[in-house]
């Protein structure tokens, strides 16, 4: 027995291992990363986590002389990859821009899924003409328009885009021509729905809509890629956000570098996180239906999504019968009102399995399904997958982070 306490002692005296966390702390998703990572510690090895303050344009790297175990870090720039490189220390990068220097494993949103959730939030409120509102030069970008396009396009919807030059990074610059941006908000089809590429980007169209006396929502519909608080909910009119896991991202983030740090070898080096869901705010607070007695219907549906929804309670906030209702859900929405009920419950049960803890039969009965059995078969058949597993895939341990 006496050998087998010496170990444990032993153990348990080794010093914890010293990260750089090479993020920025000034936007919701940088800080989102950071607590990722700090609920995998919290959980697991402790760390000695090296940490500062710092903008998101600003060069990161590590001090000179620090000496440490690992690195997570958004590498956004060839100057920084190298510098990386030459530390010879595990490196796990949580950025999206593509860099030939940054030979790195690799999580970071997955910006595909990102882009066809948005197109289909705008399109289930009815939008047919859409925009997208970003900038030129950067990869991940042009492909996350371009899924945004195909995906819209694919549905009928009309669609167009405009990109500008960053001021520095993948920030807009702040003296755009907010006049000319008007000018091609008031060329296009309305109502029109915009995805921008940020939330700087998003505020750059509720300024030039203001300037050209555009109403938003009602005529333009503004969706930022990035939920970034600060910057959305104190907007001239608040921004809807899309709510990715920066969580989740720093929690797989540190799984990999705590095994790449013991010297193992990862079985998989590249991870993409679907986005939780849409954040709305008033900028995109509308439903683009022509038909005002449907767009009634689906506002007492948004407003009772958390009950039992009969199509015959759909008549009354319409004004109409059910007959005409059933025949106006089709030619508006290409869904019959028992299809867009079932919809409605269903995405409603995905935001409560993402962003709370509730158990499934509690979830069932939050999102208007009568029973947890009708429930699981009903988000199978939808999903491909139990609501169990949907919740596993797209928390990433999301029970460590509250």
């Amino acid at each position: 027995m006496v050998p087998s306490t010496k170990k444990s002692v032993e153990k348990n005296s080794t010093p914890p291992r010293r990260v750089a966390v090479l993020v920025e702390t000034s936007t919701t998703w940088g800080r989102a990363v950071l607590r990722g990572i700090n609920s995998w510690r919290l959980g697991h090895t402790p760390w000695e986590i090296f940490v500062e303050a710092r903008g998101i344009e600003e060069h990161l790297r590590v001090p000179p002389g620090w000496r440490g175990d690992g690195i997570i870090a958004r590498i956004a720039s060839p100057q920084m990859a190298s510098e990386l490189r030459a530390l010879k220390l595990p490196v796990v990068n949580v950025s999206a821009i593509e860099i030939p220097e940054a030979k790195f494993p690799r999580v970071c949103t997955d910006f595909n899924s990102s882009a066809q959730l948005a197109a289909k939030y705008f399109w289930e409120r009815g939008f047919r003409h859409f925009g997208y509102f970003g900038l030129i030069g950067l990869d991940y970008v042009k492909r996350h328009r371009e899924v945004f396009a195909a995906t819209v396009k694919k549905s009928g919807g009309t669609f167009n885009w405009l990109g500008v030059r960053p001021m520095a990074g993948t920030e807009p610059d702040w003296r755009l021509d907010l006049a000319s941006l008007g000018e091609w908000l008031k060329q296009q089809q309305r109502p029109f729905a915009v995805l921008c590429w940020n939330a700087s980007s998003a505020r750059e169209i509720v300024f030039a809509c203001r300037e050209v006396g555009l109403p938003v929502p009602e005529e333009v519909a503004v969706l930022s890629q990035a939920d970034d608080e600060a910057l959305c909910e104190t907007a001239l009119v608040p921004i809807s956000g899309i709510s990715v896991s920066g969580q989740g991202i720093g929690y797989r983030a540190a799984e990999m570098l705590d095994t790449l740090m013991r010297g193992s070898r990862l079985k998989q080096t590249s991870f993409l996180i679907a986005p939780h869901g849409i954040v709305t705010r008033q900028s995109t607070d509308t439903l683009a239906v022509a038909d005002k007695a449907v767009a009634k219907a689906l506002d007492y549906l948004r407003q009772n999504a958390h009950r039992p929804v009969k199509v015959s309670e759909l008549c009354g906030p319409a004004g109409i019968s059910r007959r005409v209702l059933e025949q106006r859900f089709v030619e508006f929405l290409r869904r019959t009102p028992a299809e867009e009920i079932r919809r409605a419950h269903l995405d409603r049960a995905r935001q409560l399995l993402v962003e709370t803890d509730a158990p499934i039969v509690d979830v069932a009965e939050l999102s208007g399904f009568g029973s947890q059995a009708y429930f699981s078969e009903a988000f199978r058949r939808q999903f491909q997958t139990t609501p169990f597993a949907y919740r596993r895939k797209h928390r990433v341990a999301t029970r460590h982070f509250h």
